[in-house]
């Protein structure tokens, strides 16, 4: 199908659906896909935004803006993944557990505002990627119409970029306990250390983004493109200024840049299961 298809296909999708809550982070995906349902679906749909100490302020506001500036009825549902021990242990299920935890509320949601589906962002470039939170989509019966709709991700930015969407090219952004290495406990405390750290490079002007949290260690990647200016002695110097006060002892520069997934990197193969097709 060419993407015009793709649209129309969507469009009817989300129309057969009737009713719909859509898991919304204010990311690209799930934001055109408010956008897409809403306007659809009209106040039959609803976007839920999950707020715990893993979702950046930055970025709570900046979803609550896009959803204001397109007039898409959104709630803010407070999650409660930190309180799970079984999040907290940050082993290769950590994902799953914090969808779980999304999902359960928004299906208790749904059911007690009378709407028919819950929906997510999932795209046709996902399917094969590691993430543990499309099973526990699957389990609480969750759809993706873009996958439906067989949307690309680079798909998706072009019909985002056809609606004049402002996040059209918006940088992707996983939770902020996803920089965590696995195995060290996820607490508010080194969330909100990754999330200050990651604050004070976009301030220095790097919209591309990651702080690994190795205990005492901060590993720092940056988008290669912007590797060079990183690497010079005066700007390196004002990473370490803002970085080590956060609590780190050591701050280092990812030689490689920024790559989506990494930490995925140490986990045995075994763990790694794609989702199903």
């Amino acid at each position: 199908m060419d993407l015009a298809a793709k649209s129309a296909l969507l469009h009817t999708t989300l129309q057969e659906l009737g009713s719909v809550l859509v898991a919304y982070s204010g990311g690209t995906d799930s934001a055109y896909l408010a956008y897409a349902a809403h306007q659809t679906l009209g106040e039959n749909m609803q976007a839920i935004i999950a707020d715990s100490a893993s979702l950046p302020r930055a970025e709570l506001a900046a979803a609550l803006a896009f959803s204001a500036e397109h007039n898409i009825p959104t709630q803010i549902l407070q999650t409660n993944e930190l309180d799970s021990p079984d999040y907290q242990r940050n082993d290769a299920h950590r994902c799953f557990h914090c969808k779980d935890e999304l999902f359960t509320q928004m299906e208790q949601a749904r059911a007690a505002r009378g709407f028919t589906h819950i929906a997510y962002g999932m795209n046709l470039d996902d399917r094969g990627e590691f993430r543990p939170g499309q099973q526990a989509a699957a389990n609480h019966h969750a759809v993706a119409p873009l996958v439906t709709a067989q949307l690309t991700k680079s798909e998706i930015r072009q019909l985002a970029r056809e609606a004049n969407l402002s996040l059209a090219d918006k940088p992707a952004s996983a939770c902020l306990a996803s920089r965590i290495e696995y195995g060290r406990p996820v607490t508010r405390e080194n969330l909100s250390q990754v999330e200050q750290a990651e604050a004070a490079l976009h301030a220095l002007g790097f919209p591309q983004v990651r702080v690994r949290h190795h205990g005492d260690l901060a590993r720092i990647e940056i988008a290669r493109e912007d590797l060079p200016r990183a690497l010079a002695v005066p700007i390196l110097e004002k990473i370490t200024a803002a970085i080590k006060p956060l609590g780190f002892l050591y701050v280092t520069l990812d030689t490689e840049g920024y790559r989506s997934g990494n930490m995925n990197d140490v986990l045995p193969a075994s763990a790694i299961t794609p989702a199903a097709r």
